[in-house]
């Protein structure tokens, strides 16, 4: 069986992190997103076949498989998932998997999903649990048989929505043929799924609480990196080099040339990449991610974070709940408030729309090549496009767009 993954999306909603960089090629836990699928499956499917767009090149050099071998296709306009999905005719003779390539499972829950297609003969839509199922595309269902498609409905009766992992047959491509443009003005699997319910052949499979995170927002990228580093089971891995003095606590990972200076507190689950320097005198908190080439310097606090490679946090800095792109930088004594004083959930404008995070604690999310100065303070839920400028005790709020500059 063969596997095919849809990774030709934009990713604007997760904008300014997919500004310069591909969203299945944003970190979490020390990996790319499609990283993590990719190893999945590896050594479980004959071939692992992924459809790519805009970014292509990045997305071919970004992956690695050390036992399946992986093929990239390409969708040349964006019109639709049904035909992104015809594409994978030119590349399987039967039966196959297909998976959005901006979800996160257990490797367990794929496994089953797998198990339960195999031999089946007939269509299979895996559907997660959510507490919140607007936005979904909500799934009904009637036993293991699904009777029902609504795609984000205003007033959702059930909490079940598709995960965006399928087990398809030959016959898939048939009905995609049959499916008309949406509204939308594009080719909906979910139409093309909806021939399949009338006639009785869609099944669902329900998976587990916890094991499927969609990626859609920048701040789903601390849910999962958080959730992964949390369920890593193995010894520390230290490949760096530790100097005396340095406190290691829990799970923690110090990449190849990496230093880790005197009086250092890592209090796991923590990941540091390759060629990093950290420290003296820093405490760097669970469930951080902290890429290649990045600075954790003096009197520095770091929490629950992901720092992209290449940045810098280097002063009497202090750094929560935060997403920080490639290359950006953070003058001395520069903070990032992540708490609201009245304990509310932190609600930010992202592309313009409100949106209720869901979290109690939530700092900055900074795209690439962002510079912060001296003292300069970021507030809660704060959001700051690529190649910006925070001046000197500069004070950033909201939502703050691309090349900005803000004294």
């Amino acid at each position: 069986m063969k596997a095919f993954i849809l990774a030709a999306g934009v990713g604007t909603r997760m904008r300014p992190l997919t500004a310069y960089t591909p969203k299945p090629l944003l970190p979490v836990a020390g990996k790319p997103i499609l990283q993590h699928t990719i190893d999945a499956l590896d050594g479980r499917v004959d071939e692992i076949i992924v459809l790519v767009g805009w970014q292509g090149s990045q997305i071919k050099e970004g992956l690695r498989s050390k036992k399946t071998d992986i093929t990239f296709a390409k969708q040349e306009e964006p019109l639709g998932t049904a035909h992104a999905i015809s594409i994978a005719k030119r590349f399987v003779e039967g039966d196959f998997i297909c998976m959005n390539g901006d979800i996160l499972l257990e490797e367990g829950a794929l496994v089953s999903f797998m198990e339960g297609f195999t031999g089946r003969n007939t269509t299979m839509l895996a559907v997660a649990n959510v507490k919140d199922p607007k936005g979904y595309g909500l799934v009904d269902m009637d036993g293991d048989s699904v009777t029902g498609l609504v795609e984000k409905p205003e007033h959702p009766v059930s909490n079940w929505v598709n995960a965006g992992l399928y087990g398809f047959t030959y016959d898939i491509f048939e009905m995609i043929e049959s499916t008309g443009m949406s509204p939308r003005g594009e080719y909906e699997i979910t139409d093309s799924l909806k021939y399949l319910i009338s006639k009785g052949e869609l099944t669902g499979h329900r998976l587990n609480e916890d094991s499927w995170i969609e990626l859609s927002r920048p701040w789903d990228l601390l849910k999962a990196n958080s959730q992964i580093l949390r369920s890593l089971k193995e010894e520390q891995m230290i490949l760096g080099e530790v100097e005396e003095g340095v406190h290691l606590e829990g799970w923690v990972s110090i990449g190849k040339g990496t230093v880790v200076r005197q009086g250092s507190y890592i209090r796991g689950p923590v990941f540091v990449g390759e060629n990093a320097d950290i420290g003296p005198n820093c405490l760097v908190r669970g469930c951080t991610s902290i890429g290649n080439r990045c600075k954790v310097g003096n009197a520095v606090e770091v929490k629950n974070s992901i720092v992209m490679d290449g940045s810098n946090i280097p002063h009497h800095n202090y750094l929560g709940d935060s997403v920080i792109g490639r290359n950006c930088n953070f003058g001395s004594g520069a903070k990032v408030a992540n708490l609201r004083l009245d304990g509310r959930n932190i609600v930010v404008t992202h592309r313009d729309e409100r949106v209720d995070t869901g979290m109690r604690k939530l700092g900055v999310i900074m795209g690439d090549n962002v510079k912060t100065g001296i003292n300069s303070m970021m507030n809660t839920g704060t959001i700051i496009g690529e190649d910006t400028f925070i001046g000197p005790g500069a004070l950033a709020d909201g939502e703050i767009g691309p090349r900005s500059r803000i004294r």
